[in-house]
């Protein structure tokens, strides 16, 4: 099965990178300031940070192999509309798309993997994450250098169209391979239980305790179970939080104060009905209770929205502050991969999550130091360099932060709380993505990119100060169901 997940899983980052290095061009083409080509990084992370958590908690409840068939087609799709859109609004919607059919591959593989290792008693399968986490990571890096040279083989809008060979390779292999009965334990039906005192059955009787608690566990051929476990209101106000949330990061300014008010009245009644239903989209009662997971979402945040800072702004800046063409930018950022698959590979075999974290930040903090000392006639080992150095947290910190995840949630919710885990990776491309609008609102100018640097190495201090004060992370004993 891992062939399937790891392609599938690796989708939405070879989207969300190779559009680094096809921002500029996308932008003179279509005649597009950077603060409007910062929708198709935010658009494809908008749909993501929805789509991860609401597709992982279908995943829960379904099983994988069916949401992860249709998501991975709809890549298809995405890929063909993007490559033939004929403006930036279009070309938005298919990023959106795009987001949405990339949501499903990562919680299916981690609610397969989870569940693999229960079948088989192994409780740590570090082989099978670390597949899924160095392969992410590795397309992440490579992606700007991959993105680069289609676009100086075939024009921008060849990124998009690579999407469709993927689509067919992942549907091809999800079919063959994926199996078929995967769905959780609590959506089996279970073996009638004998009583010891068996009473006759009567249109009158109640049922006993024991009945209820096996009615409650089979599924019914009603569509009773579907309403009953999915929370659409919740979904719906969750959209409607990050939505409202984005259209002021994007562009914050006096005449648009009104956003924040919605976004708060969202997010007061999503709690409000999270806390009361009883089969909540995202259950904030459990989510509250679990302090070292909330730890590990907010470390992950950290993480990428320094991360994606660079990514893009650095980017844009080598493509307009320095003057390179975008495979060349591609080309500088090779270093970054390079470092980033070495530093996945050598150390994803062993969890060590604390201390990959405190390296990472550590890292993380000198490359936007070094960032501070970049201008218009810089060297071109000086930009690779940096890329070489931004790459060993890429290799370390999304790695940690899944190892921490997989022993903090609970079995039953793996899908969800591995979506959960995506949609703050992309909160922080997001904000990271707000940020490249803000500092870059005239131009990816050397000034733009220091004030960029700045905001960047705030992040990577306050993530160094969460890990260190997060003790849990030196217990490796992993959540029981």
């Amino acid at each position: 099965m891992i062939a399937p997940m790891v392609l599938g899983s690796v989708l939405n980052p070879v989207n969300s990178s190779m559009i680094a290095v096809a921002l500029v061009p996308i932008g003179r083409a279509l005649g597009a300031s950077p603060a409007e080509t910062a929708w198709l990084v935010s658009g494809l992370y908008l749909a993501t940070a929805v789509g991860q958590p609401v597709i992982g908690r279908l995943v829960d409840l379904f099983g994988p192999r069916r949401l992860y068939l249709v998501g991975t087609g709809l890549v298809g799709v995405a890929g063909l509309l993007g490559a033939l859109s004929p403006n930036l609004g279009a070309l938005v919607a298919a990023r959106v798309l795009l987001g949405f059919g990339t949501s499903a591959a990562y919680p299916a593989a981690m609610h397969l993997t989870r569940s693999e290792a229960e079948r088989t008693g192994q409780s740590s399968p570090a082989g099978v994450l670390t597949a899924l986490a160095v392969s992410a990571q590795t397309v992440a890096v490579v992606g700007p250098t991959l993105g680069g040279l289609l676009i100086g083989l075939g024009g921008w809008r060849t990124i998009f169209l690579v999407n469709v060979p993927l689509s067919l390779a992942c549907l091809v292999l999800g079919t063959l391979r994926l199996p078929k009965a995967t769905k959780p334990e609590a959506m089996k039906p279970k073996a009638a239980k004998p009583k010891a005192h068996p009473k006759p059955t009567t249109a009158r009787d109640e049922p006993d305790e024991l009945d209820q608690l096996d009615a409650a566990d089979e599924p019914q051929a009603s569509p009773a179970p579907s309403a009953r476990g999915v929370d659409l209101i919740g979904m719906a106000l969750f959209t409607a939080l990050l939505v409202s949330l984005m259209l002021f990061l994007m562009r914050p300014r006096a005449a648009d104060w009104y956003l924040p008010v919605p976004a708060l009245a969202a997010g007061a009644a999503f709690v409000r009905r999270e806390l009361r239903v009883p089969e909540p989209f995202i259950d904030l009662r459990v989510l509250g209770g679990n302090g070292p997971m909330l730890a590990t979402f907010l470390r992950q945040f950290l993480s990428y929205t320094t991360a994606y800072a660079f990514l893009y702004g650095f980017t844009q800046w080598m493509e307009e502050g320095r003057g390179l063409h975008a495979a060349g930018a591609g080309l500088v950022l090779l270093p970054l991969s390079l470092s980033g698959l070495v530093v996945s590979g050598v150390t994803g075999r062993r969890e060590a999550v604390r201390g990959k974290l405190v390296v990472g930040s550590l890292v993380q903090i000198a490359g936007c130091t070094a960032l501070l000392t970049m201008n218009a006639v810089s060297p071109i080992w000086l930009l690779a360099g940096v890329g070489a150095l931004m790459g060993v947290p890429q290799g370390l910190n999304g790695l940690a932060n899944q190892n921490a995840l997989y022993r903090q949630a609970d079995p039953a919710r793996m899908g969800s709380a591995a979506g959960l885990l995506r949609t703050f990776t992309y909160l922080g491309a997001m904000a990271a993505s707000a940020a490249d609008a803000a500092f870059f609102a005239h131009g990816a100018d050397t000034g733009g990119l220091h004030h960029l640097a700045l905001f960047m190495l705030a992040g990577a201090v306050l993530l160094l100060a969460v890990t260190l004060i997060d003790r849990s992370l030196r217990d490796p004993t992993p959540r029981k169901a």
